[in-house]
């Protein structure tokens, strides 16, 4: 009888609180818009199911000597893991469309206002009683507004590890949203004969072009704004690897074993952070809902300087793409191509968004330096 009672008191019924089964529940949903609606799968779904180890009691797979545990402190707390994404991310980017258009990097850094505007909603928030965020964890929450999974994550570890898990919810989330936010801004801010502008043909980059872009990238970021070398740094790594010609061998595991191997890792730890003594609270509901501003705010910018230079350039320019800033590569640029064919089917935008929308993932990077070197 007693072996039984001992054995009773070791099963999870016993241990379970509401909190846990709460959280179980969350990582259920992210289970569920990975599976069934497909959104951003390769990261919700080891996020949702480390989510629901985490919070098994007597499991210690979050705690010390856990592998959720260690997972995290060697991938995420070093940063190592988003690094080794941007690197991937780097060697499946094609910077051409950007290289023949190089006018698009307005619009990659117009789509980054969301990240300072949020950062003062951040700290705004505070006037509401129960929000207590500082200025390292506003920063960390304005990086969702640049729609990019690796740099909040990287952000978060560095300046606000303990909201780590929202974050990186909510990012993933906005970034999987984005056929859903985006269109709505688009029409609402743009015309519908300027909807139907068609663009010129981009010119034919060289490879030689294409191998001295990320090198020069490099070069200026080290001089004008090291802290965010670390990123823009496995991201020149990547590109230059795919441009190079001569390591197709590191460009394809860099683009494939590699990044799908830290993917899994990555989701996991990330989702040790989901647990429910750091999850449910307050200020994971302003983390949601500032990342949504943050991420309309950052497409309206785009959208807004777009038309901007659409005037100035005489109507040669169509005010969509500004909306392809946002880091989200290539989702943003295919909701831009998608609501140009709506308004005229013989226009094909989708080369001409991915100028902005590979700036957009240099200028997420660029603005995790600024709030590094400000904040951290």
């Amino acid at each position: 009888m007693e072996g039984l009672l001992a054995f009773w008191g070791e099963t999870g019924i016993v241990h379970f609180e509401s909190g846990q089964i709460i959280m179980m529940a969350v990582g259920a949903l992210l289970l569920y818009l990975a599976i069934a609606k497909k959104f951003e799968p390769l990261l919700l779904l080891p996020i949702g199911f480390g989510a629901i180890l985490a919070n098994i009691p007597n499991a210690g797979l979050a705690e010390e000597g856990g592998l959720l545990y260690y997972a995290y402190s060697v991938g995420i707390e070093t940063g190592i893991f988003p690094l080794l994404i941007f690197m991937g991310v780097g060697a499946m980017t094609d910077f051409g469309a950007l290289i023949a258009n190089p006018k698009m990097l307005f619009l990659g850094a117009a789509a980054q206002f969301g990240i300072f505007a949020t950062l003062l909603g951040a700290i705004t928030l505070n006037l509401i009683p129960g929000f207590e965020f500082s200025l390292q964890d506003a920063g960390a929450i304005a990086i969702i507004g640049g729609a990019d999974g690796p740099t909040a994550i990287f952000l978060a570890s560095r300046l606000a590890p303990e909201l780590l898990g929202a974050i990186a919810v909510a990012a993933y989330s906005y970034m999987a949203l984005v056929p859903i936010i985006q269109p709505p801004i688009m029409k609402a801010l743009t015309t519908p004969a300027e909807r139907q502008i068609k663009m010129e043909q981009l010119r034919q980059v060289s490879k030689k072009e294409k191998i001295i872009f990320p090198i020069s990238v490099l070069l200026l970021t080290t001089l004008f704004l090291p802290a965010a070398t670390p990123l823009v740094g496995m991201f020149c790594l990547g590109n230059l690897m795919r441009e190079a010609g001569v390591v197709d061998r590191l460009s394809s595991t860099a683009q494939n074993e590699l990044i799908n191997i830290v993917t899994i890792f990555l989701g996991l730890a990330v989702g040790s952070k989901l647990s429910a003594a750091a999850f449910l609270k307050v200020e994971t509901l302003g983390i949601l809902a500032l990342g949504a501003v943050a991420f309309a705010i950052g497409t309206a910018a785009g959208v807004l300087m777009a038309k901007l230079m659409s005037k100035l350039s005489g109507g040669k320019v169509n005010p969509l793409l500004g909306a392809a800033g946002v880091s989200a590569v290539p989702m943003a640029a295919r909701v831009v191509n998608k609501v140009g064919l709506e308004a005229n089917p013989q226009n094909f935008l989708l080369m001409h968004a991915m100028g902005p929308n590979v700036a957009g993932v240099l200028g997420s990077a660029v603005a995790a330096g600024i709030l590094l070197a400000v904040l951290g």
